[in-house]
Formats: C-alpha cells, sequence, structure tokens
C-alpha cells in the first residue's frame, strides 16, 4: 500500500516555563496569570500586540512572575512604592536560573 500525503496542517503550543509545578487536582488556574493584568502568562499584556519574546515574564526574588510590562508599569507608580504587587515587599528582579536536563 502506497500512502500519499496531499495536505500537513501542523499544531503547537508553547508555554512560558514559570517553575511551577501544577497538578490538575491543584491547577485552579491561579498560577498561570499575571498578578497584574490577571491575563495567562502565554497570552501578551494589554500594552502588547502579539505574545512572546516581546512580552517577556520576569521573576522577583519572592518568587512572583509577572509580564514585565505590567510589572514596569506597576513600579512606575508613585502608590507602589517599588514593592511586589502580591506581597509587598522590596522589588528585586531574580536571576532565572535555567534547568537544561
Amino acid at each position: 500500500m502506497k500512502v500519499t500525503v496531499k495536505a500537513w496542517h501542523a499544531i503547537a503550543e508553547w508555554r512560558w516555563d514559570t517553575g511551577q509545578q501544577s497538578t490538575p487536582d491543584t491547577d485552579d488556574g491561579e498560577d498561570d496569570v499575571c498578578g497584574i493584568c490577571r491575563l495567562p502568562f502565554e497570552a501578551c499584556c494589554p500594552a502588547c500586540k502579539v505574545p512572546g519574546d516581546d512580552c517577556p515574564l520576569i521573576w522577583g526574588e519572592c518568587t512572583h512572575v509577572f509580564h514585565m510590562h505590567c510589572l514596569l508599569k506597576w513600579i512606575s507608580t508613585p502608590a507602589s512604592k517599588a514593592q511586589c504587587p502580591m506581597d509587598r515587599r522590596p522589588w528585586v528582579n531574580a536571576e532565572r536560573k535555567v534547568n537544561l536536563n
């Protein structure tokens, strides 16, 4: 039997590796959204049109993750006092360590 492929429709999905492990029974969706704009990390922030490398994530030493543009906008407001919007600790960017295993 000979098979001829006449069309190919590739589908792909990507996700940011936030380092937060979720399981089906504990996945309430709260770990997969920006704490400022409440949009999924895979979507872009309200200031961007296209998700991905042009709308990256930023991690704090407090382990909270946000869209970079959302956090920069938050930090630039006087009311933020340069604190994490989730726990009010002083915001310090974390060194992101990539696990290549």
